[in-house]
């Protein structure tokens, strides 16, 4: 397993708007820095630069993500790596009996999701597609705590790699579906993702501290429930926050969201697994 073993400079974070929300904030680890700021990919019409959630934290969070013996969520991915060497299902095997190291899933999340066969896919799908098509076993629920370890686990081997998810050729229909999601109204308070995202960032609603919404940390930890959440969690979150009915964890709706989301972030680090409020 990529381990995190840090030190860090973090500059002051200021907290009045969006011009002077973190972004000065460094995360250097183990003489290695983190991409926590770039220029915005192309594709994006109204952010010149995009942060990682982590610029957005207090220090004491911060400090959390900077060595993993405090990092709560490898609690969870030692659970997982338990999970990796369990045999299940009827065909009698294990995620190890064909994958020889969990290490090998290096540069995974960073292009996920992608699409296959002329279809969308996520790491959850990628993961429950191998437990009933090659282990005979019970797919995941798809935020369940099994499966958040396991996305966590494997999408961990990627820290520190920068984010490319393809948004051209075969993808380009869902990463419009997910664009126009992302901008569209819901609720009944009326507002979209970039209400918050992309209008707000910086800028502080109640005791938070709006950040982009970047999807390079997850699955991460949040310090409000405890445990590993993913992506699509987040989205339902969000969504519920609105007093809007939420797609279902794992639709083609938030699939095409999360490919959006997610290419939003195109040079950010991975950090999973990051911590957040």
């Amino acid at each position: 397993m990529r381990t995190l073993l840090a030190s860090v400079g973090i500059a002051a974070l200021a907290l009045s708007g969006a011009a002077s929300a973190g972004e000065d904030a460094v995360l250097s680890v183990d003489g290695e820095v983190f991409v926590t700021e770039a220029a915005a990919p192309d594709h994006l019409e109204n952010v010149d630069t995009i942060y990682s959630g982590w610029v957005f934290r207090t220090d004491e969070t911060q400090e959390l993500q900077l060595d993993d013996f405090d990092n709560p969520s490898f609690i969870f991915l030692d659970q997982a790596l338990d999970t990796w060497e369990t045999v299940d299902g009827s065909e009698g095997k294990s995620c190890a009996s064909c994958h020889d190291d969990v290490e090998d899933f290096a540069g995974l999340k960073s292009t996920l999701p992608r699409v296959e066969n002329g279809e969308l896919v996520t790491l959850t799908n990628l993961v429950n597609e191998c437990r009933t098509e090659r282990m005979g076993a019970e797919a995941w629920k798809y935020s369940g705590a099994d499966m958040s370890a396991m996305t966590a686990l494997i999408a961990h081997q990627s820290r520190g790699m920068a984010m490319s998810v393809a948004i051209d050729g075969d993808a380009a229909p869902f990463f419009e579906k997910g664009k126009e999601l992302y901008y569209t109204r819901v609720g009944q308070l009326d507002m979209a993702c970039a209400n918050c995202h992309e209008d707000n960032y910086g800028n502080m609603i109640r005791a938070d501290h709006l950040s982009q919404g970047q999807t390079n940390g997850f699955p991460l930890y949040r310090l409000k429930n405890a445990k590993i959440n993913t992506t699509h969690g987040r989205f339902k979150g969000c969504m519920s926050n609105i007093r809007a009915t939420p797609f279902k964890e794992g639709s083609p709706e938030f699939k095409a969201l999360e490919l959006y989301v997610a290419s939003r972030g195109n040079g950010l680090s991975v950090e999973t697994p990051a911590v957040r409020n």
